[in-house]
């Protein structure tokens, strides 16, 4: 197992900073997620990571060494990319014992590995076959196979599950964290799916146009993002973000929406009188959105705009006057109606107040 450290990592292509002075230290036997939009730099840097490319500036450690200047075989690391990239013509222990035979590890050593790894990946019954007669799923356990066989120091992921339909990719996505908790060695995984980060990762680091915005446990993240672009990107449905006026009346203040207002917690007055704003963006969670039928103190009117029922929750879109609309889970069984008259309520501790300018998160 290593701990990898980025120290001012920077990947320029022409005229395009790819990557641009990331710092990141990623733990011993840690499984740390790179999430981000397409083009935001996380590839680039995963490859850095294993010698596919050299970095513009700055340095990348592997426990303590520079490792700028080493080939990716020297770093002892195994890629598991999102094509399976298998050869058709061998078997499935041809396929994951090939690299052991090219490195000349003795065949009783390669015997011993191919079984062990075969019943880590429940795919002893496989060995025989070629990948035509495999199912996505089982190609990218052979993949994950020949990866975990060389008992690298370091696993690199690249959207390994991306190519499988929905159903697969959970059931991956528990093996993968089955396999991460039983081997201990440090895992760098990229993806640009919000569910697979909060599902995988010990850590998850949010990058956005090459530029490394927030790392922090995948919880600490959805309830504490940095800023806007960080709410909007984890959770589903996205969070609600709405303009709203900051009044002070007072010891007192509100966040005024138009046609209701929302009044915050102690804590989050506090914070929003210090920084002296007039106007904020409220980020809502569609969990803390609580949707009634009959007014109740503070609740605010609004009218079922559009209403999903998806087997085990309900999403509805209510339409709040002046431009205002927010989406609410609710319980599956509820029905309601397009149109429908409802009332709104908030969980206020866990709403969240950004600044109009910086985006970035004041309360």
């Amino acid at each position: 197992m290593v701990e990898i450290v980025l120290e001012n990592l920077c990947k320029v292509f022409g005229e395009v900073k790819a990557v641009d002075n990331v710092n990141l230290k990623i733990k011993d036997g840690e499984f740390m997620v790179l999430l981000g939009p397409s083009g935001c730099g996380k590839t680039t840097i995963l490859r850095m990571i294993a010698g596919l490319e050299k970095p513009t500036s700055g340095n990348i450690y592997f426990d303590g060494k520079i490792v700028n200047d080493l080939e990716p075989k020297e770093r002892n690391v195994a890629m598991i990319f999102q094509e399976y990239a298998l050869y058709p013509h061998m078997s499935v222990a041809q396929n994951m014992t090939l690299c052991l035979q090219v490195d000349k590890i003795p065949k009783e050593e390669i015997a011993k590995r191919l079984k062990r790894t075969a019943e880590l990946l429940r795919i002893e019954n496989l060995l025989h076959r070629k990948p035509s007669e495999l199912s996505g799923g089982q190609q990218q356990r052979v993949a994950i196979g020949r990866a975990i066989i060389r008992d690298p120091s370091v696993f690199l992921m690249d959207e390994p599950l991306s190519n499988l339909d929905a159903i697969l990719r959970v059931a991956m996505r528990a093996e993968l964290r089955r396999l991460h908790k039983k081997l201990k060695t440090t895992t760098v995984y990229v993806t640009h799916d919000q569910a697979e980060a909060m599902v995988l990762a010990d850590r998850v680091a949010v990058l956005k146009d090459g530029r490394l915005l927030q790392v922090d446990k995948p919880r600490k993240i959805y309830d504490h993002p940095i800023n806007t672009f960080v709410a909007e990107f984890i959770g589903s449905p996205k969070i609600n973000l709405v303009r709203c006026k900051i009044i002070m009346r007072g010891n007192s203040v509100l966040a005024d929406l138009g046609n209701f207002v929302i009044k915050p917690t102690a804590k989050a007055a506090a914070n929003l009188r210090r920084s002296k704003i007039s106007e904020a963006i409220l980020g809502i969670r569609p969990e803390d959105v609580k949707v009634l039928t009959k007014r109740k103190n503070g609740a605010a009117m609004g009218r079922v705009y559009f209403y999903q029922q998806m087997g085990n929750v309900g999403y509805v879109d209510i339409d709040m006057g002046k431009g205002v609309r927010l989406t609410a889970s609710v319980e599956p069984e509820r029905e309601l109606r397009l149109g429908q008259k409802v009332y709104v309520g908030f969980n206020e501790k866990r709403l969240k107040f950004f600044d109009t300018r910086s985006s970035n998160l004041i309360a």
